[in-house]
Parts: structure tokens; sequence; C-alpha cells
């Protein structure tokens, strides 16, 4: 029985600690999610609330996570993990039984699980959560009790870090198919062997001597006897589903030149896309900067597109507004979102390959500098950020095994 309630224990822990790191990592997206489900149970009242549960949620389960791994204030974890699951159970069985969103979100971009993979992985840390609930008195700490609480506040401190670099930059790791590396041409390619989704349609056509509505698919409709028959409409449905590449909505429309996604990709220089996927909620603070970049971009050569999902009026005041010196094109709003998370943002293509991303607050100075390296100059920043990010997360790991290596004498 001691090791399987110790199994239980380091099981609810882990998946607790994971679950809200991902979610940390990436607080913007959670708000997409949280807004989504608000939108899908029609409480969109409630969306003032998403960024409160974005920071909120996650940083107790990451808390309650830790506690039960390092064995620190475990009781109260013990009731903590209950109660988290207790109520996200039946929330789950809703969700799978209604599917009003395909992806729970309950891992962020890390892991997509469907509804009911996220239910039944529910009722086994129910279980798992109840075992150590009813044995929590039999756990002893390994550190004394001040030490308990230091270990609480420096997760706390870590996760809440973490949390609030990802919503007012960018997140340190980024889970989603438009990461920093990714050779876009190749995400969206389907592998050899693999099928694509097969859909079937069918077609609604009008008697004109009845009036009845008929139902016909693509092999038997009556599209050239227009005597007797009037279309009505048409319906698209899944019939089989087959392999998704990564990236699957990458589409980039030009006012006047129509789909231009090819020509962006296809382009052997660099491409800077300014990401502002709704101008009325951007921060304008960051637009000279944007403008800035955009003139030293097309004195070295260099491609520059505005990508926006805001409709033509919106673009054209935004235009003038700002004195924006490029030209803004269309895209999807979940396709900008994905890309990044930051409205205003910069990302930068080599030969249709993602080198590097910048949020409106942090944008390259590049305007400064003359012959420099584009791509030497992004791989630099980023082994500068995961420096500083290893440097963090030692810091942590370093506090946790300090803390957790003292032995009780007595220990379940």
């Amino acid at each position: 029985m001691k090791i399987i309630v110790n199994a239980c224990r380091l099981l609810v822990g882990a998946v607790f600690v994971f679950s809200g790191l991902v979610k940390g990592i990436d607080p913007t997206g959670s708000v997409y999610k949280f807004t989504e489900y608000f939108h899908a149970f029609r409480m969109s009242w409630m969306d003032f609330s998403a960024v409160f549960f974005a920071f909120t949620l996650p940083s107790l389960e990451f808390l309650i996570g830790m506690a039960l791994v390092f064995n620190a204030r475990t009781r109260l974890a013990a009731w903590g993990a209950l109660l988290f699951i207790s109520v996200f159970t039946p929330l789950t069985l809703v969700l799978a039984l209604t599917n009003p969103v395909s992806d729970c979100g309950c891992f962020g971009d890390a892991v997509t699980l469907t509804n009911w993979q996220t239910f039944w992985k529910n009722i086994v840390l129910l279980a798992c959560a109840i075992f150590v609930f009813l044995y929590r008195k039999r756990f002893v700490p390994a550190m004394n009790a001040l030490f308990q609480w230091v270990f609480i506040l420096l997760s706390g401190a870590f996760i809440l870090g973490v949390a609030f670099h990802g919503h007012t930059r960018l997140p340190i790791i980024d889970f989603r198919p438009y990461a920093i590396g990714t050779d876009i041409p190749a995400s969206m390619r389907i592998p050899e062997g693999e099928e694509p989704d097969q859909y079937a349609m069918t077609l609604d056509y009008r008697n004109k001597q009845t009036g009845e509505v008929h139902t016909f698919t693509e092999e038997n409709y009556p599209w050239q006897d227009t005597l007797n028959w009037e279309y009505v409409s048409s319906t698209e449905h899944l019939v089989k589903k087959g392999f998704q590449p990564p990236i699957h909505n990458f589409y980039i429309e030009h006012p006047l030149m129509g789909d231009i996604s090819e020509e962006i990709l296809a382009n052997e220089g660099y491409t800077f896309l300014a990401v502002a996927r709704s101008l009325d909620e951007c921060d304008t603070e960051n637009q000279a900067s944007l403008n800035a970049i955009a003139r030293w971009a097309k004195e070295n050569g260099h491609a520059f597109w505005g990508l926006t999902a805001s409709p033509p009026e919106t673009i054209s005041r935004y235009q003038r507004q700002e004195n924006v010196p490029y030209e803004f094109c269309m895209a999807d709003d979940t396709q900008l979102k994905t890309m990044i998370r930051s409205n205003p943002g910069l990302v930068l293509l080599h030969e249709g390959t993602i080198i590097g991303k910048w949020p409106g607050k942090a944008l390259p100075e590049l305007y400064e500098k003359k012959g420099v390296n584009l791509a030497a100059f992004c791989i630099q920043e980023q082994q500068d950020l995961q420096r500083e990010y290893l440097v963090y997360s030692f810091i942590l790991l370093f506090f946790a095994l300090y803390f957790a290596l003292p032995k009780a004498k007595k220990r379940y």
C-alpha cells in the first residue's frame, strides 16, 4: 500500500505540474481557450474574467503539483488536488457529451486530447487523488514547515514569472506549429503514405412539379435536368478523418494580387510579417518601431508585409492614422493568433522558415544596424534567451533539491 499511495502522489503531482506549466507558459492561449468556452456555453459576459483564470488556474495546478511531488504541505495539496479533479471531472463529461469545443486545452498546445480522452484521464486522476487524500496524514515531509512554505513561495514566483513573461512578451517555449525553426512549406505537406481527410457532398434539389426537396449524392444529382429539378443547397460531410499537417490554414490574401501565400514562402530572401490580428485592439505605441523596421527592410532589399484579420475600412483608417509605410494583407484570425501571441508582433521568414519572432513590446532595433546578418542575429538572440531561461530553471531546481534532500526519520 505504501508504494501504491506514493505512486499515486507522484502521478497526480507530475500531471498537475505539467498541466500548470504548459498552460502557464502561454497564458494568452489560455485566454483564447477560456473565451472559446464562454462563447460555446453562451456566457460571453464572462469574457472579462478570462485573463484572471488564465493566470490563476495554471498557477494553482503548478503549486499543487510541486507540493505533491516534493512532499511539501502535502495535506493541503491533497485537498487541493481532490477539489480540482472533483470539479473538472463532471465538467469534462459534459464537454465529452456535448463537444462544444474539440480540444479541452487541459495541456495547452503541448498535448492535444479529445474531450473523451480528457474525461478518462480525469477518472484515473480522480481515483489516484482519492488514495492520496485518504492517506494524506501518513505523509511526513522531508523539510520543516518554514522550508515548505519557502519552497511553495518560490514555486509560485516561478510560475507567475513565466506566465507574466508569456503574456507581456512571448511564451518561453512555443508548442504551436509556428515555432521558431519551423519550415512552413514542409509543415503543410502530407507525408507519403498518409491520406488527407475524405469528404462526401450531398446536394438538395427541389422537384418543380411537386415542390418536394430530395437529397442526392455527387454521383446521381440531376444537374442536367433543369426542367424538373431546381438546386437548393449542398452540404459537405467528413467521411473519414485523415492526416492533418501541423500547418493547414496558411493563407495570405493581398487586396489586389489575391493569394500571395506561395510567393511569400518561395522568397529566397528575408520576409518580415508584421502581425496585427486586430487593428482596433493593437498597441499603437509600438507602431513607430514597426514603421522604422519596415523602412529599414525595404532599404536593404527585404520584403515586408502586414497581416491582419481586420476589415478593409479599419485597415485604411489605421494606415492613415499611424503613417504605416507597408501594405496590409488579409489572413485568418485563428491563423494569426497561432502564428504569434502578440498584437502587434513581428515574424521573420527566410526561404519559408521562421527564424525570428518578436512581440510588439520588444522589437529588434534593426533600423540602427547596417550590414547585419539577419540569420546570425536571430540565432544570437535565441541563444541569449535560452541561457536566461536556463538560469531561472536551475535556480528553482537547486532550491527544490536543497529543500527535498533532508530526510525525515519517519516517512511514508
